[in-house]
């Protein structure tokens, strides 16, 4: 994409109602005025909250939010440019039941207060298999306990991804450390009984690799 493109989206951003970008030292001085008032302040219902983490163009915030209108979705990712397709959508599709926040998913708990969340979607994240950067995998031991500050008791997690290393990973940490895995299947388009958002709702990426049988995987967690 060019810079020309790219500063064409970061100007429509900043014209969408749906779309918040503040700045990371707002963010970390807890100055963020929606932490803790997203339903009642900007969505104006009590519906559950849902976010999906590292949302890439935002395919599956706007694809859950078509498919569960009673539902608020909010897709998180440090690149406006990218999300900017899934925010113009929303926009233009009417769909009030979504927003998109450019931040550090490390500053996410600085985003939403304690217990504010109702579910989290993962999808497609970099699988950081290198050592030296386990520290940026998001479903480490870290970023767990981030979530699950900002998570109800109850709350869910969803993984879903093309790497089987990503995938592996994951159950072994969830299992090593005691948390509730749901549900998992190392490849959801040949394996039944994954729900129906995980096979109904791909993102560009996805369909890449659909076309040259490369395996998605999904897992469903609570955090203990």
């Amino acid at each position: 994409m060019g810079s020309k493109n790219k500063l064409k989206r970061f100007k429509e951003n900043e014209t969408f109602e749906n779309v918040f970008q503040p700045s990371r030292e707002e963010v970390a001085a807890g100055d963020f005025s929606l932490r803790g008032k997203w339903n009642a302040d900007f969505f104006k219902n009590t519906n559950p909250l849902i976010l999906e983490l590292g949302c890439g163009k935002g395919e599956y915030t706007v694809g859950l939010a078509e498919k569960y209108p009673e539902k608020n979705f909010i897709g998180i990712d440090i690149k406006g440019a990218r999300f900017w397709r899934g925010a113009k959508t929303a926009v233009e599709d009417q769909l009030h039941n979504v927003a998109f926040i450019r931040t550090q998913i490390e500053l996410v708990d600085c985003i939403f207060g304690q217990h504010e969340v109702d579910e989290i979607w993962i999808t497609f994240p970099d699988p950081q298999i290198k050592y030296k950067r386990t520290k940026h995998r998001m479903t480490n031991t870290e970023f767990l306990q981030l979530y699950k500050k900002i998570l109800k008791p109850d709350g869910l997690v969803n993984l879903k991804t093309d790497s089987e290393f990503m995938h592996g990973y994951t159950l072994g940490l969830l299992h090593g450390e005691g948390h509730e895995v749901l549900y998992a299947n190392h490849n959801v388009y040949v394996n039944e009984g994954a729900p129906s958002e995980v096979t109904e709702i791909q993102t560009f990426y996805e369909k890449q690799y659909l076309e040259i049988n490369k395996a998605i995987t999904y897992i469903r967690f609570k955090i203990k």
